[in-house]
């Protein structure tokens, strides 16, 4: 199969930080166009990677015979619509997270993957940290062979910090070019003053739970038990079900200038650990550890490797693609997450409402 002829949409911090450059490195793909409506930034992004093609809207791109995949990365609403209609275009389409910012979009999306004959992979690129694929490939032989007896607790901890870009001075162009203009977000169920709170636990968390979901196996849309969270939009608790399997999120901001982030799967004689790197910190995966109890006490820190999982998932797609594999984040699997932060919003305002 020839290379993958991509474009891509947006062409803001994102897209020039990472994807665009990480395309562009990828063997099996052609970066051969971008679609930006700021025209003067398009045109920089256009000369300075020297991409053959420009378009002044997603939809004109959409019209281009020779593009079989595009990448989109935008505002939280705008990208799910901008997704939507290059599916329907039969467009396959690489995408930023959130999927959607409800489950009436994220429905909407996927019958235009349906109807267009496409497919999404949504870009939850921590299931692509190589320490991540490490834990889980473990945690998958300790559930099979029983060493560590069964699963009792997950938990995620993830009052980040302040470093994200891992202190990074990253360059990347500007114009003088107002923003794009952002819909009004209107979700049908959710009383208006929730809105910001839910978007903002949305974006920075869907990661998280997506994280826990693929390291327990779960199919399905966790079952939420219990909701504190303060009006920061962070801080404080969630308790849901995956698999008959209890599990929590700690979440919260702080001053800390790192990255405090780890997700720990509890056996009855041991557990699993990964502690993320911050997101821009290149080639470095989430350091595992593994803790085996009983007679006699055993720490081991094995080595996953070298990588960057915003690279890897981008060869995930262009493999998946050319080799007609499933997809590791689907846009399918992707509306579990959706489901699951509707529902705790859900449970949060009516235990605010009866309060």
């Amino acid at each position: 199969m020839d290379k993958i002829k991509m474009g891509y949409v947006g062409c803001g911090f994102m897209a020039q930080v990472v994807h665009i450059p990480n395309i562009l490195n990828t063997p099996d793909i052609e970066l051969v166009a971008i679609a930006e409506i700021r025209e003067k930034l398009g045109k920089k992004i256009q000369e300075k990677y020297k991409i053959p093609k420009l378009f002044k809207d997603h939809l004109a791109l959409a019209q281009d015979p020779e593009i079989t995949a595009v990448g989109v990365s935008g505002h939280f609403v705008n990208q799910g619509e901008i997704a939507a209609d290059l599916l329907l275009a039969g467009k396959n389409v690489f995408m930023e997270k959130p999927m959607a910012v409800s489950v009436k979009q994220a429905e909407k999306i996927l019958q235009a993957e349906e109807k267009g004959g496409s497919r999404l992979m949504v870009a939850y690129m921590k299931r692509y940290d190589m320490g991540n694929e490490l834990a889980k490939r473990i945690i998958d032989e300790l559930k099979q062979t029983g060493n560590l007896g069964k699963i009792i607790y997950a938990r995620n901890h993830g009052f980040c910090g302040r470093s994200w870009t891992a202190g990074g001075d990253f360059k990347y162009e500007t114009t003088d070019e107002p923003m794009p203009a952002t819909p009004e977000i209107k979700i049908d169920w959710l009383p208006e003053k929730y809105t910001n709170q839910y978007i903002s636990y949305l974006q920075q968390y869907t990661h998280n739970v997506n994280l826990i979901r693929y390291l327990l196996d779960a199919e399905k849309t966790p079952g939420v038990k219990f909701v504190d969270l303060d009006t920061d939009s962070y801080t404080g608790i969630v308790i849901f079900e995956v698999n008959n399997i209890r599990v929590a999120i700690e979440s919260g901001t702080s001053s800390y200038y790192g990255w405090e982030e780890h997700t720990q799967v509890y056996f009855e004689h041991g557990w699993v650990k990964v502690s993320s790197p911050p997101l821009f910190l290149r080639n470095a995966p989430a350091n595992v550890e593994i803790y085996k109890g009983g007679d006699v006490q055993n720490f081991s820190i094995p080595f996953p490797g070298w990588g960057w999982s915003y690279k890897r998932e981008i060869e995930h797609f262009a493999d998946c693609l050319k080799n007609n594999k499933p997809f590791r984040s689907s846009g399918q699997d992707a509306l579990n997450d959706v489901r699951f932060f509707e529902n705790v919003f859900k449970m949060l305002v009516k235990k605010e409402n009866l309060s």
